[in-house]
């Protein structure tokens, strides 16, 4: 089969690799639509590489058609050779096929095309495991979540609202251009300070529940004496910069958590539950509701650098999908 393979100067080509083994419990999938991530860009630079016995090539997250099953599979679960599913993988996910553990495969909802499927597995798991698991979001809570045009908040602002929250984001582009996924406040940061913007928020008694905060730097800092009591502080990288100062004060007086999440380094089992919650509780929201992922672009898989260019340059405002034919 073919994969996107790394070139010493970091640009990709499209090129052979030995087909998949299947290992205990796992299903070929033959894939037909990958999604691009910023972890990604990130194995491409040699920051991030995969778990162990994962494929070296990218790729956490892809939909296609189940072609083969080994026996464990066929007993534990109740998919069979024919069925659609989308999957979240430790890496692989640049190829024309790749072997999954049975239950790290979900079906894909009735009202999503295989490409929308593509760009759920991934995004959903993380935004499931910050909102509800280190989140403990429930209805009513105010939600700041950084970088409003990124592929994650693509799916975190709706799926947020569809479970009651109220939901801060920020920009650094046209506001409109969000406008659809239904915040109830965005900040161009080019033009406001987003700490003054959370005092007014809690002066006016909406304080920040939850941060789910990609970007970091000084702000982190700035912003957590504007927060709840008992706020959560969820980092998941520090793409404005690795190092903030924090007046340690507001930590205990406010009871303020920072937490630190990624959901690659989670176990097996964990990533398990949790797409097991996404089918049951978060699939019925996509199916009635239509809360689904922002699809920026989608190419063909030969063109993965070009669409690794549109994260790149923060052109992309929800995700970026390869295809594979």
């Amino acid at each position: 089969m073919k994969a996107i393979l790394v070139n010493p100067d970091k640009s990709l080509r499209w090129d052979d690799v030995p087909d998949p083994v299947l290992k205990e419990d796992e299903v070929l999938v033959k894939i037909e639509a990958a999604a691009i991530n910023r972890a990604d860009l990130m194995q491409r630079d040699g920051d991030y590489p995969p778990p162990p016995g994962c494929p070296e090539w990218m790729g956490l997250e892809v939909a296609g058609t189940i072609v083969e099953m080994t026996e464990g599979a066929k007993t534990k679960s109740s998919y069979r050779v024919g069925d659609k599913v989308c999957c979240l993988l430790g890496g692989g996910g640049y190829a024309e096929y790749v072997s999954v553990r049975y239950d790290m495969c979900m079906p894909i909802p009735k009202n999503c095309s295989v490409v929308e499927a593509a760009a759920m597995p991934e995004a959903y798991a993380t935004a499931y495991l910050k909102l509800f698991v280190e989140g403990k979001a429930k209805a009513g809570d105010m939600l700041l979540m950084q970088a409003g045009t990124s592929g994650l908040a693509s799916v975190i602002i709706p799926l947020a609202k569809a479970f009651g929250l109220r939901v801060i984001t920020t920009v650094i582009s046209d506001p409109a251009k969000i406008k659809h996924l239904g915040a109830d406040l965005v900040v161009d940061t080019r033009k406001e300070n987003l700490a003054e913007v959370l005092k007014r928020e809690e002066e006016a008694g909406r304080p920040v529940d939850i941060a789910i905060d990609c970007l970091g730097g000084q702000t982190l800092g700035d912003c957590l004496p504007y927060v709840r009591y008992g706020c959560r502080w969820v980092v998941i990288a520090a793409l404005a910069g690795s190092k903030t100062t924090i007046d340690l004060t507001n930590l205990f007086k406010k009871n303020i958590r920072i937490i630190g999440s990624t959901l690659r380094s989670r176990t097996p089992e964990m990533k398990a539950y949790i797409l097991s919650e996404l089918v049951r509780t978060v699939w019925p929201k996509v199916e009635e509701e239509g809360v689904k992922p922002t699809i920026y672009k989608t190419l063909p898989i030969e063109e993965a650098e070009a669409a690794q260019a549109l994260l790149q340059r923060g052109e992309s405002v929800g995700k970026v999908v390869l295809t594979v034919s």
